[in-house]
């Protein structure tokens, strides 16, 4: 039996840092569904379907990744494509004490288990929140996200 895990987030935009956790995650999972998700308190930076054909660029000869987007549960998701994971990227405790309270909320609403992967610590000062800032100051995001200009064009 396949296994299967789904990564969910905004990915606006997909840094260096969830690059990172995928290629980890590929160690454990047979197949990853990196599901970029429509969050209804945040305010996209970058349009979905830029964000989606900026994540499949990077994982080109991956047969064991799919992308998709969704605008449901993730626990809905998970059931939709047969996964019984969620992985998910720590880069500090700050992130551990946040993710453990969704990752419990997600197991009690379905069963499902969350498995953290810690990201590398040379990507550990990433985050989507100021890497977004930058770009809106007219910044350069390419040392923070691989194929940066498929986003920016």
């Amino acid at each position: 039996m396949k296994k299967i895990a789904v990564f969910p987030g905004s990915f606006d935009p997909f840094t260096k840092g969830h690059e990172a956790v995928v290629q980890k995650a590929l160690h454990v999972f047979d197949e990853i569904v990196i599901a970029i998700g429509v969050n209804s308190t945040k305010k996209s930076v970058f349009e979905l379907e830029k964000r989606k054909q900026h994540i499949q660029s990077l994982f080109v000869n991956g047969e064991a990744i799919k992308i998709v987007t969704f605008n449901s549960l993730t626990v809905d998701l998970c059931k939709e494509v047969g996964a019984k994971h969620i992985v998910r990227g720590l880069r500090d405790s700050k992130d551990f004490g946040y993710e453990r309270s969704i990752a419990h909320m997600n197991n009690t609403l379905s069963g499902i288990e969350t498995v953290f992967f810690l990201t590398n610590q040379e990507f550990a000062a990433i985050n989507a929140t100021i890497v977004r800032e930058i770009y809106n100051n007219k910044g350069a995001i390419s040392a923070f996200v691989s194929n940066s200009h498929l986003l920016e064009a």
